[in-house]
């Protein structure tokens, strides 16, 4: 299966590629330097042997000669001195060389401290974080159709890895135990109190209390005739049928008429269900015996084995039906985050004023980062001192040896000047 480019992991192998290739640049440009280095080097050694050769030299060819061999001993000096950085010339550990591994310490402390003294601070940080314009920036790009359908794509191709990881029978063991236990400690008393408080101010405990007498009704319809069969088996055998049906039909009309007086808005038997409503509201935050009773009936039914079944059916079946929407190429997931974060971009590309809280919830964050500059630089501090001596070494010269050999070259070239003046000095006053 193809990865997509907007997904993590392909961004990371991206990532590693484009260091891969980048290293690799540095290595070729390393070598054509050192390579350009030792062949000037080279060439002012084989001119220094090339004139002592030469019978009766003349002026040229001894001016060459002292050119050459000051250009000799300063390359070979600027030689010994980028060698010694990195390694011992020759292998030849002569002191103060290989000064980089031997220093790797002292580096990775020095480091640690520059990161923190000049990079995480809190004005250093906050003027680029406003220079950037953070809020403004993010807020402009998550309103571009594409940048929804990256993140959407995102969210989608990593969704099935976390259901399926939610679903880990050891996760949700762990769930099990973990949240039942703080349910189990749970008061469910004020909680339920509040809501019962809220129903009967919003006027909602009324509209459930018609429905269920709505229900009532029809019930009691439905199984007229389930009603008659039962006032026949516990009639006496000399009294007649229809006289039963006659008991059985007006205790279904009394009751009907009963439920017909609850539905008055205003009724007696309406005041009394929203007085006993407050009574309860009352009782549940009064009653230390009502709370226990009602949490114990929580506990319970957590406990119940055919609850905790149905729980996890539930979870199976809501996770399957993810997953099956998600395979899909018209996925109703898919489109519903791409659509949802679509409107959020849109919305917070023409609010700059929640693009201001952004900015400043991006600020606070970065303040708290900043409290833990002494963390941060002793972690950098910790890696580079636990590196390889060679691999610090080899990765250093791989930054900045290319460079490195340029003064090489300068070197050989000023060397070889130098000595040209010098001879050309010694020779105008002798």
């Amino acid at each position: 299966m193809p990865v997509d480019s907007s997904s993590p992991l392909s961004i990371s192998e991206q990532a590693t590629d484009a260091s891969a290739g980048d290293d690799q640049i540095a290595i070729r440009r390393q070598r054509r330097n050192r390579a350009f280095a030792n062949g000037l080097l080279g060439s002012m050694a084989a001119i220094v042997v090339g004139t002592h050769w030469v019978d009766n030299p003349g002026f040229a060819t001894l001016l060459l000669r002292s050119g050459a061999e000051a250009g000799l001993v300063g390359g070979l000096a600027d030689w010994f001195a980028v060698t010694a950085l990195f390694r011992h010339p020759l292998g030849v550990p002569i002191p103060h060389t290989a000064i980089i591994p031997n220093s790797r310490d002292r580096i990775a402390t020095t480091l640690g401290r520059f990161i923190e003294r000049h990079f995480l601070t809190a004005d250093t940080v906050l003027a680029k974080l406003r220079s950037v314009g953070v809020g403004h920036r993010f807020a402009t790009w998550i309103a571009l159709p594409s940048s929804a359908d990256a993140i959407a794509d995102t969210i989608v191709d990593a969704l099935p890895y976390l259901i399926r990881s939610a679903g880990s029978p050891d996760l949700l063991n762990f769930a099990h135990r973990t949240l039942g236990e703080q349910l189990r400690q749970a008061d469910f008393t004020p909680v339920l109190g509040r809501v019962l408080h809220a129903l009967t101010v919003s006027g909602e405990a009324d509209v459930v209390f018609d429905r269920a007498i709505q229900v009532a009704e029809k019930l009691l319809q439905e199984n007229s005739g389930q009603i008659e069969k039962l006032v026949q088996e516990r009639s006496r055998w000399w009294i007649p049928k229809a006289i039963d049906r006659r008991i059985a039909a007006a205790l279904i009309s009394g009751v009907i008429e009963v439920l017909h007086k609850l539905q008055e808005p205003e009724g007696d038997a309406r005041l009394k269900f929203r007085k006993a409503i407050l009574d309860l509201i009352n009782t549940l935050q009064t009653s230390p015996e009502q709370r226990e009773q009602i949490n114990a009936a929580k506990n319970r039914l957590l406990e119940h084995p055919g609850i905790q079944a149905w729980l996890g059916s539930i979870w199976t079946e809501l996770s399957e039906l993810a997953l099956q929407d998600l395979q899909t190429p018209s996925s109703k997931t898919r489109a519903s985050l791409q659509r949802g974060l679509s409107l959020f971009g849109q919305a917070l590309a023409t609010d700059e004023a929640m693009q201001k809280h952004l900015d400043s919830a991006l600020e606070r964050l970065a303040l708290y980062i900043v409290t833990w500059r002494g963390e941060i630089s002793s972690f950098f501090s910790d890696v580079v001192r636990n590196w390889d001596t060679k691999a610090l070494s080899d990765r250093l010269e791989l930054v900045v040896g290319s460079d490195l050999q340029y003064i090489r070259m300068n070197g050989t070239i000023v060397g070889a000047l130098v000595g040209c003046l010098l001879y050309l000095g010694t020779w105008a006053i002798s």
